[in-house]
């Protein structure tokens, strides 16, 4: 296991899970080695974290907050790194005025969650979102790694009755579309899936993949500073990324660490398969086609 909690000249430079806050891990790490920061901070709301206690603020207090992490990231960063935010409606307003101060906003992904978090007096909160940023003109993105493959439902025929832009197989019609900034095919993890942890607020592999293979190459580094179940550090692994992981609370960072050792033996993404991303309910055709 490579967990580390104390940064030294001689520790590992990547590949390792260090515990403890990225305030302070961050400025022991090598300047401009990391070529995608995947930042997923606690919302701005109350949560509690294995009995570590997150409390909702003031827009103004969230946001010189996230601030002041940003600004402790940003020297870690390669003049062409991409950076992605996550946040809820709440947060993101805060995101934004961060984000733009620091770097080169690009987009905003918004993923529908699941099933949603009821209300009775508002509407029920099913969204949550994701912050593009770069960190000058220059960055990755590659297109073609994070297409989707959708059912074609009414197909488009060639005069010759050939299909036009799609393909006809024995598990159903599928067109292969670029992906956009609105994302509906993400499940959120539950207990029969292999990747279900007990961390309250867990990301998807699908999700994490689809920002890997979009902002970094094989080889890169990503760096997750609030690690929370591994999930940055585990899809890294399984993309041939290189990966530095902080997380605070030791279990989450045992937890992590055998979620990275475990991907050896499974290195299968739920929802990613034949280098392509599938729609939900599509498992049959991911094994057979």
């Amino acid at each position: 296991m490579k967990l580390v909690k104390n940064i030294t000249k001689t520790s590992p430079k990547v590949d390792i899970t260090i515990q403890g806050d990225c305030l302070d891990i961050a400025p022991k790490l090598l300047q401009g080695s990391i070529n995608l920061l995947i930042l997923d901070p606690p919302y701005n709301l109350n949560k509690v974290f294995n009995g570590r206690t997150f409390a909702k603020q003031s827009v103004a207090a969230y946001t010189e907050w996230l601030d002041y992490i940003c600004s402790k990231l940003k020297p870690l960063l390669r003049p062409d790194a991409s950076i992605y935010i996550c946040g809820d409606w709440f947060s993101s307003a805060s995101i934004f005025t961060v984000a733009t101060s620091h770097f080169q906003v690009r987009n905003r992904i918004t993923w529908e969650r699941e099933k949603g978090r009821g209300a009775h007096s508002n509407w029920k909160n099913a969204s949550e979102d994701i912050w593009f940023c770069t960190n000058s003109n220059s960055y990755t993105f590659n297109s073609q790694a994070v297409k989707q493959r959708r059912r074609v439902l009414a197909p488009y025929r060639r005069p010759d009755g050939s299909p036009k832009d799609w393909s006809q197989t024995e598990n159903g019609n599928f067109r292969d579309t670029f992906a956009s900034n609105l994302w509906t095919d993400i499940s959120i993890p539950f207990w029969s899936m292999p990747e279900n942890t007990d961390h309250p607020t867990q990301k998807s592999e699908k999700l994490v993949a689809k920002l890997i293979l979009a902002s970094s190459n094989p080889g890169d580094t990503v760096l997750d500073p609030f690690l929370g179940s591994g999930t940055t550090s585990v899809v890294a692994k399984k993309l041939q990324r290189q990966f530095i992981g902080i997380e605070i609370d030791e279990e989450y960072c045992l937890l992590s660490e055998r979620r990275i050792e475990l991907a050896d033996s499974n290195p299968a993404i739920q929802g990613f398969a034949q280098e392509i991303f599938w729609e939900r309910n599509t498992i049959i055709p991911q094994g057979n086609q």
